[in-house]
């Protein structure tokens, strides 16, 4: 069929003048341009979406049925459908909230960031709105980990601080406003653990500094730390370094305080003696709901 609508439309194109012909072809080319994006034409692949005939409940029904199966992908995609076909159906919040957990448990964080954060838009009277909050955070808690992270053990001190904080904010959501929900014991000791993480983080780039004799910077990240995160066990190498830092800027009375400060707080390191630090344990959040 699109071969002889070809031929006619050729065929016609001849007979006219150089300006309507012109004319005449751009609006042909823009027809079948829309045509291919419609799926409309005849010579396609010929595929279908066997989903487009299923009613509302048998879409709902499925897309659990995935969920169940473990098929997050999968059910990821029929929740988005069934919220994307019917927007004002009974299972439309449900499917929202629903999509944004499978896509996570695919590991599509973005596909679920996306459908997590049009759940919080538009439903901010939802009875759901604590667990949407959390489930946020846990988007971005494990964003970009992967098997590898994983695998090695990499934690959130190791990688870009941009997610940690935003799962932060997430969490504290969940803690402030919804202190009776039964995901905000959880919050808050991501909340703790992130804000150790990122202590940790600033620690590992003052020793990065100090190993290669930027001994200003190192003193500098290492006051941050101690600004910043006051309680986090990160404190005892920071300290540390900014009483080593300071020796080696010939700063012996900031050092000597810095030292002073540092066994008022870790009596019992040895860090200053041996200059070595803890080995960390592996992390409550990196087998958390395998």
């Amino acid at each position: 069929m699109s071969d002889v609508i070809t031929d006619a439309s050729l065929r016609l194109a001849a007979t006219l003048g150089s300006s309507s012909r012109k004319s005449f072809i751009s609006l042909l080319v823009s027809a079948s341009t829309a045509c291919l994006v419609l799926g409309g034409c005849a010579g396609s692949d010929g595929q279908k979406d066997d989903t487009d005939i299923w009613s509302e409940t048998k879409l709902y029904s499925e897309a659990n049925e995935k969920l169940k199966d473990a098929d997050y992908a999968k059910c990821g995609k029929y929740f988005e459908k069934l919220e994307g076909r019917f927007p004002f159906g009974p299972y439309s919040q449900q499917a929202q909230i629903n999509a944004a957990f499978c896509y996570w448990k695919a590991q599509e964080q973005a596909q679920a960031q996306v459908a997590i954060d049009r759940f919080i838009k538009l439903h901010q009277g939802s009875p759901n709105l604590d667990y949407g909050y959390y489930l946020k955070g846990l988007i971005s808690f494990n964003d970009d980990l992967g098997w590898l992270g994983k695998f090695t053990g990499q934690d959130l001190s190791e990688r870009d601080p941009k997610a940690a904080k935003e799962a932060f904010e997430s969490f504290k959501v969940v803690v402030e406003r919804f202190p009776d929900s039964k995901y905000a014991p959880d919050s808050l000791d991501r909340m703790r653990y992130i804000v150790n993480s990122l202590a940790e983080a600033d620690v590992i780039v003052a020793r990065f500094y100090y190993q290669r004799g930027a001994y200003l910077a190192s003193a500098n990240r290492a006051q941050l730390v101690i600004r910043d995160y006051d309680r986090a066990p990160a404190v005892e190498e920071a300290l540390y370094l900014l009483t080593k830092s300071y020796e080696k800027l010939g700063m012996t009375d900031l050092s000597n305080d810095a030292a002073r400060v540092f066994k008022l707080n870790f009596p019992d390191s040895q860090m200053m003696v041996t200059g070595q630090r803890v080995q960390k344990e592996r992390r409550w959040w990196q087998i958390w709901n395998k």
